[in-house]
């Protein structure tokens, strides 16, 4: 093994001189009045770039011309039809999640589909109605108009009774409003302005975490449907906890007849599920198992007469046709901001996710800010007809997938699907149990629930990942959805604080033969160059982590040298740095200007050669000879900065070249004052091994030199 690792090295060599800064802005040019010159081009309105604009607006007018209609027609047509047909079901049984009549589901599935056939640019994902997405909604709608708000006197003195058609218009303008308001998000505030890098902050753990969370409230809110009884609705942190409860106490008032209907209805499903996934192999269209369950359900609810006869609670009255446009409750608004903004994050950080994962499968690319404008016209165009908040079904689009589906025209014949359930076939599932749609989703969610199993795998690759995961569960499950998404965010950028704050410190030796440092204590032929320590931090360097930073820098060195020369050595070098005040009681430095002839040398090792030029005016500290010189003194610290990728004020005053972009650290440096007539550029070399090998030039015992390289993935500093 070790033979065949060796044949796969390829020897280089490169021969130059070693570079500080001033070498390196003699070899090239800034390329800043390029970039300026470039911006105003970009900013220049011109036709080609106008039209340029427009089609990538509306993906439907560049790909739809160019559409292979013998290639795809089929396979968008069979998958049309396939993913349609599980829209039907779903869109019913998600529509009780959101708390609002069953037609609107298929609302939701219509007017969405069809807008995002036009903007989207995945060609796989199925949008529509989600499960996380609608008990939201559901959270919102039944806040905002609870079944308290509705009680109407009845005839005797005590008696009250629901006013349904009243409650459920209401939670449907809400809906309605909630979602106009997130796609109004989506595409102003996220989309126009390319906000799209927003979902960077939701992790994959996080994530799924957080949607098994939501699957806990999708399960709890639907437990009503399932023994038939009615809970009072609680809002608020713990509402969740509060709900089982009140579940709980009511289980005496089940209702066996709908608890029967549930417990036919899963057990029915899981095993036509398992029957279909055997048979997937031989039949190369999924059974509709959800749309022949509810056609059964309905047949025998009609002839059994099960809402007389056992009290079970049925879909009730599905209008036929389409409804006319309808204008936000503007009055609304400012009571839904944060849920509004907790729908488009969410559902375009699950969309978009999924459109990863196809487009990287299938080699096609999926822009993730036309990707935003998609889901927010889809939303606020939706909105205005009633619909409730959209996302993309991992089921359906696996479906979609399977089935043959190659580009959005599948979506498109998916909606002509449920067109024709609107106005023909949807007032014959009025009989249809609520119980049923109940069990849909529970069998549904079965994936979700799996998720647990993540906490075993992120135990074993990486602790913190699994820390994120249970916590996000935690949140979410007691906090709800909305607050318990803003939560996990914050408790998941925490957990970076911390590291930041907490990282490894060590001490950087070579590797022999080459210009490669790894750390001495986890490489056993990493040896340390004599009189050169390279210390070496893995975070990056702000004023979280600034103090501990020098005091694991003053460890390292007093492992290096006596005791006796600790503050000497340390008090030199904070001379250097803006952190003078700290450490030097107030003191100025003393700097000198040095001028030493340069000899040609080699890098230590056969396969990378390096001359060195003369060094030029370096900034320096004069320092006493000490009458009880230690030979095993550093005569040079290189800081290893390669980790730190951002500048703070007190990274200035601590280093002063705290910078991941090389031109950014030297922009920084000039702007913090760090240069001056005896410090200037030629103490910045471009990279360590160049450090490395001007500090082995013979420098002066009394002097010691700030020297800092730097590449474009590595900054580092000599003192």
């Amino acid at each position: 093994m070790k033979d065949k690792d060796l044949r796969k090295r390829v020897p280089y060599h490169i021969q130059r001189d070693v570079l500080d800064e001033l070498g390196v802005d003699q070899l090239s040019c800034s390329s800043l009045c390029l970039k300026i010159f470039s911006f105003s081009l970009f900013t220049r309105c011109t036709g080609p770039r106008f039209k340029s604009c427009f089609l990538s607006f509306v993906p439907l007018l560049t790909w739809l011309p160019r559409y292979p209609f013998r290639e795809n027609a089929i396979g968008d047509l069979i998958s049309g039809i396939s993913v349609g047909i599980m829209h039907l079901p779903q869109g019913m049984a998600y529509a009780l999640l959101a708390a609002v009549p069953p037609v609107f589901g298929l609302y939701s599935s219509f007017y969405p589909i069809l807008i995002y056939f036009i903007f989207g640019t995945s060609k796989h994902i199925s949008v529509g109605t989600y499960a996380v997405m609608s008990v939201m909604i559901g959270s919102v709608t039944e806040r905002l108009a609870p079944d308290s708000d509705f009680m109407i006197p009845g005839n005797d003195t005590n008696s009250t009774s629901l006013d349904i058609v009243s409650r459920d218009a209401e939670r449907v303008k809400i809906a309605a409003t909630v979602t106009f308001l997130s796609g109004i998000f989506q595409v102003l505030l996220l989309g126009l302005v390319r906000f799209g890098f927003v979902v960077t902050y939701l992790s994959e753990p996080l994530v799924r975490a957080y949607t098994t969370a939501a699957a806990i409230h999708v399960i709890v809110s639907q437990l009503k449907y399932s023994f038939g009884i009615n809970p009072q609705r609680y809002s608020g942190p713990l509402s969740l906890i509060y709900t089982i409860i009140e579940d709980c106490a009511l289980l005496g008032q089940t209702n066996i007849g709908t608890l029967v209907v549930s417990i036919v209805t899963i057990i029915g499903l899981v095993a036509a599920k398992e029957l279909s996934a055997l048979a997937a192999r031989k039949i190369p269209i999924p059974i509709p198992v959800e749309l022949i369950t509810i056609i059964i359900a309905t047949v025998v609810s009609w002839q059994m007469d099960l809402k007389t006869e056992y009290g079970v609670e049925v879909v009730g009255k599905i209008p036929s046709g389409l409804q006319a446009p309808v204008a936000p409750a503007v009055s609304l608004l400012g009571s839904m901001v944060g849920d509004a903004f907790a729908l488009a994050v969410v559902g375009y950080g699950i969309a978009i996710s999924l459109g990863r994962i196809f487009a990287l499968k299938y080699a096609y690319k999926v822009d993730s800010n036309q990707e935003l404008i998609a889901l927010g016209l889809s939303n606020s165009i939706g909105g205005l007809f009633n619909c409730f908040a959209i996302s993309c079904s991992m089921s359906r689009s696996m479906v979609q997938v399977s089935t043959g589906g190659k580009s959005q025209v599948a979506g498109a014949i998916s909606a002509l699907v449920i067109l024709v359930i609107l106005l023909k076939i949807g007032e014959l599932f009025e009989e249809l149990p609520k119980a049923v749609l109940a069990a849909i989703i529970y069998v549904n969610l079965q994936g979700m629930m799996k998720q647990f199993g993540d906490i075993r795998s992120l135990w074993r690759t990486n602790k913190v990942d699994m820390v994120v995961w249970v916590m996000t569960l935690i949140l979410t499950v007691l906090f709800n959805p909305d607050m318990g998404l803003a939560a996990s965010i914050a408790f998941s950028i925490l957990t970076v604080v911390f590291r930041t704050q907490l990282p490894k410190y060590s001490i950087l030796g070579q590797v022999p033969g080459t210009d490669i440092y790894k750390p001495v204590e986890d490489y056993n032929q990493v040896k340390e160059i004599p009189g050169i320590m390279i210390f070496h931090s893995s975070a990056t360097l702000y004023f979280a982590n600034a103090e501990m930073y020098i005091d694991a820098l003053y460890e390292k060195v007093d492992s290096h040298k006596h005791p006796t020369h600790i503050y000497s050595q340390a008090y030199s070098f904070t001379h250097n740095y803006s952190a003078v005040s700290a450490f030097n009681q107030g003191e100025e430095p003393k700097f000198s200007d040095t001028d030493e002839s340069g000899e040609e040398a080699e890098a230590n090792g056969d396969v990378h050669k390096l001359s060195v030029k003369e060094p030029k005016d370096v900034g320096a500290v004069e320092v006493g000879p000490d009458p009880d010189t230690d030979t095993t003194l550093p005569q040079a610290i290189i800081l290893d900065l390669s980790p730190v990728n951002f500048l703070d004020t007190v990274g200035v005053k601590t280093l002063r070249n705290v910078r991941h972009n090389p031109y950014c650290v030297v922009e920084s440096m000039e702007k913090g004052d760090f240069f001056n007539e005896k410090v200037t550029k030629s103490i910045l070399f471009s990279s360590v091994h160049d450090a490395v090998l001007y500090c082995q030039q013979g420098n002066s015992e009394e002097v010691q030199y700030i020297l800092m390289s730097y590449t474009h993935t590595r900054i580092s500093e000599v003192s």
